[in-house]
């Protein structure tokens, strides 16, 4: 069972083994789609085909899209070369039900996969091409919200992007400046509209998109390296930066999901390893649940995409959705699982809803600490939605995702996914900070985890994080023998718990800081200390 247009072609050998095959023609649907194109999206990675591209090909089998996507890969186009083109853009999404079933679907929407690359000059002349049709409706985006920075950590502008700034529209090299030089084409054309979509994982995730591009058009306008009405588009009705919030777990291939398909007897599943270190496979696995939710805005119309399950709204909903995800529903919840899964051993997040006093500390840090504070967005109801996360898709024993994972830049989440709600408690008439009890544990959880130490007292290594340098040396003098002072506890964590970049709050300010203290100083009292404080506090009652 070969994944190409050639191995499909056999469908009684994948129907048996239970996949789900494209039901239109593929062949047709691209020859429609390169011809009048109306959605390109930038980021060939999982997320994409797991969700963008599984959606459009769910719209594709019953009939309610006649074409297909084009994506266009930036960060790795190796990508494309070495995943998508020895596999005729085919790709297999592999679902993974809180059940234990699986479902396995062959995803043929992908129309065309180009590699941004001004040097491949055929490809990047083709994309101009697509951004020159009037067809064109959308243009949306999985980069990470690293893909939209056009300066450094330090504030530094990033030497490709001031290259661009200098060189104009015609060979840019930065990621931003390419997508500008195609959004010019587009302008060169008539001022076509489109609609320009982040669905990357971050607050106003819009914004980001158009500050990056309204750089690009600003610096060539001063410059003379394009024409002056190429700003004044960016800033015109003809096109949108709308604001989305994206939610579907889709952790990297795993080998138990390979196994499965190996067994099938799908050859080719060989994960690749890019020069640039992305691991990449022929399959995607990812949870059930998904929600993606727009910004109705768009300047050249859009199909009715509802129908494959997206959900469209004001941009005021967006927000109070993404609020609700990042700062109560889910987000804390992962940060809270990742930072005690590692000191507890853990190797998969769904292994920790079955510890007790995990489970409870979730569940009171969503439920009693958490909605109190959520606004109803009225398309999704948060109550529902922490249901969804606590009983069906974090317990999830079939997907793969691992507390070292989400542990992956903590001090860059622990400000927007909890330090929001520590904000809207202190500008409460009726709520007190001071009866947040277990918030202020997952922080003092996090200070112990830097320690890198596991309850056991086993070394482990900490997940990558920016600030590892900053606050690890803060911890560096404790030690699990020792019984620490509380003088010294206060003196060594102070740099940290002032520091309202990592905590979104000043802890001294809100009066959460002497309980931090006291909460590392009994997470440090010892081997077995994480366990037993967890018991202490995850199941007492408290006010």
């Amino acid at each position: 069972m070969e994944l190409t247009l050639q191995g499909i072609a056999d469908k009684r050998k994948w129907e048996e083994k239970g996949y789900h095959l494209p039901q239109y023609d593929i062949k047709r649907m691209a020859e429609a789609t390169k011809e009048n194109p109306f959605w390109i999206h930038f980021g060939a990675g999982n997320l994409f085909r797991a969700f963008h591209a599984n959606a459009v090909q769910g719209m594709l089998d019953r009939g309610e899209l006649d074409r297909g996507l084009i994506v266009a890969e930036g960060f790795d186009p190796e990508i494309i070369e070495k995943m998508y083109m020895p596999h005729d853009n085919l790709g297999i999404a592999a679902t993974l039900k809180a059940d234990g079933t699986i479902e396995k679907t062959v995803v043929g929407s992908v129309a065309e996969a180009l590699p941004l690359d001004p040097a491949n000059e055929p490809a990047y002349d083709r994309l101009r091409e697509i951004f020159r049709k009037k067809s064109l409706q959308m243009a949306t985006f999985t980069i990470t919200e690293k893909g939209y920075s056009l300066a450094d950590g330090k504030g530094k502008m990033l030497p490709d992007v001031a290259e661009d700034f200098a060189a104009g529209p015609e060979e840019p090299s930065s990621y931003m400046g390419k997508v500008a030089s195609l959004l010019y084409a587009r302008y060169q054309a008539g001022r076509l509209p489109i609609a320009m979509v982040s669905t990357d994982n971050c607050s106003h995730n819009g914004d980001k998109l158009y500050a990056a591009i309204r750089a690009f058009a600003k610096a060539w306008k001063e410059n003379g390296r394009a024409e002056a009405g190429f700003l004044e588009y960016i800033h015109s009705h003809q096109v949108s930066f709308t604001w989305s919030m994206i939610d579907k777990i889709t952790p990297r291939p795993d080998p138990s999901v390979e196994a499965i398909l190996r067994e099938d007897g799908v050859e080719g599943l060989d994960p690749v390893i890019t020069s640039k270190h992305t691991y990449v496979a022929p399959f995607v696995n990812a949870e059930e649940t998904e929600y993606l939710v727009i910004e109705d805005v768009f300047p050249n119309g859009r199909p009715d995409l509802t129908k494959g399950g997206l959900m469209f709204t004001d941009r005021k909903t967006v927000d109070q959705v993404e609020r609700m995800k990042v700062c109560t529903c889910l987000n804390p919840l992962h940060t809270c699982l990742a930072v005690f899964g590692c000191l507890l051993g853990y190797q998969r997040i769904s292994e920790e809803m079955q510890d007790p006093e995990l489970k409870r500390l979730v569940e009171r840090i969503g439920y009693q600490e958490g909605l109190p504070v959520v606004t109803n967005p009225g398309i999704l109801d948060p109550k529902e939605f922490i249901d969804t996360v606590l009983k069906v898709r974090i317990p999830n024993p079939f997907m793969p995702d691992t507390p070292q994972r989400i542990a992956t830049d903590t001090s860059q989440k622990l400000g927007i996914r909890f330090g929001e709600t520590i904000k809207a408690y202190a500008a409460s008439d009726r709520l007190k900070v001071d009866s947040l009890r277990l918030i202020p544990l997952v922080f003092a959880g996090w200070l112990r985890y830097l320690m890198a130490v596991d309850d056991a007292g086993n070394a482990f290594e900490l997940s990558p994080d920016p600030f590892l340098e900053t606050v690890c040396p803060c911890v560096a003098g404790f030690r699990l023998e020792e019984a620490a002072d509380m003088e010294e506890v206060r003196r060594a964590l102070n740099p940290i718990l002032e520091n309202q970049k990592i905590f979104g709050v000043n802890l001294y300010e809100v009066g959460m800081a002497e309980r931090v203290c006291g909460y590392f100083q009994e997470l440090t009292a010892g081997t077995g200390a994480v366990r037993r404080t967890l018991k202490t506090y995850a199941n007492c009652t408290v006010g």
